[in-house]
């Protein structure tokens, strides 16, 4: 059947309509309506998928979804490509697991852990975590070379220790930026993905825009999502102000800023960023899902 011009034009965009509506770039997991109500975190059509990034917030000080134990620290699993990261461990390996449970997360396969930093809300759950890794399992733990030397003792023979290169991979397309200096030396995760970087902070001791630079200029790509803890409590509001402004400056797309961040910079965020801020918090789920082009050109 041959078409006239209108007819392919109306079939075209019929295509351009589907596309919009499936190819949606950010997936917010459950959570209930109460919490999402409140929380400004973009809610769009669920369409998980094998190579889509799905980051689990595990463990933080803020809660998102209410059945979550909270208490100061930060943990996230990472999982993308076939591949699973356990970013931090938080402060309590009670609460990780606990946490972990009621979100019907398995932690005891994850060959994969990175330890942000030395700080004890990010590594205490450790011991916890590795108590329960299952028969056979014996995962790489992901440290700083100015880790402590004895830190080892604390992980002993049920993991393999690795110290950091700068933008070593870790699996898949997961890079840790390696240790990056400041007042509290830190690695920061990168993932690469079709939309753009994905960067996972723990504290970002040596200054989150300094890290977003870092990173943009290694990798030479947009940032799609920053999410983590900014360690902006205390501020003044005019240093605040700026460091917003330096993420638009720096192209960011979308923002996911909790633990450490503050609650006066995590509002100022989700003033400038509106429907691309997304809350964080603990039972938080955010899917980036890929680019589908179902047009041959479509932009």
């Amino acid at each position: 059947m041959k078409y006239s011009n209108m007819g392919k034009a109306l079939r075209h965009l019929c295509l351009v309509q589907a596309f919009l509506v499936s190819a949606l770039f950010l997936n917010s997991g459950p959570a209930p309506a109460a919490a999402t109500a409140a929380g400004g975190g973009v809610e769009t059509m669920k369409q998980a998928e094998d190579n889509s990034l799905r980051i689990t917030i595990i463990y933080d000080n803020y809660a998102f979804d209410q059945r979550m134990e909270t208490e100061w620290g930060f943990a996230a699993l990472i999982e993308y490509g076939g591949e699973k990261v356990l970013f931090d461990t938080g402060g309590d390996g009670r609460r990780l697991l606990g946490n972990a449970e009621r979100l019907g997360i398995d932690l005891s396969h994850i060959r994969h852990v990175v330890l942000s930093h030395i700080h004890f809300d990010h590594t205490g759950g450790l011991e916890g975590f590795l108590s329960q890794v299952a028969e056979g399992v014996r995962p790489r733990v992901y440290t700083l070379p100015s880790f402590p030397t004895d830190f080892g003792s604390r992980v002993g023979s049920r993991a393999e220790i690795v110290e950091v290169k700068p933008f070593q991979l870790v699996a898949g397309a997961i890079f840790t930026t390696g240790e990056i200096i400041g007042v509290v030396n830190e690695q920061v995760l990168v993932i690469t993905t079709d939309r753009g970087l994905v960067v996972v902070t723990g504290c970002a001791h040596p200054g989150i825009v300094e890290i977003v630079e870092k990173v943009k200029e290694h990798f030479g790509e947009d940032i799609h999502l920053v999410i983590g803890g900014f360690h902006l409590r205390g501020k003044p509001e005019a240093e605040l102000r700026s460091i917003v402004a330096d993420f638009r400056r720096l192209g960011v797309r979308k923002v996911s800023p909790t633990h450490c961040t503050g609650d006066e910079a995590i509002s100022m965020f989700m003033e400038e960023y509106g429907e691309d801020y997304v809350r964080g918090g603990a039972g938080r789920i955010i899917i980036v899902e890929p680019h589908h082009e179902i047009v041959p050109g479509l932009k």
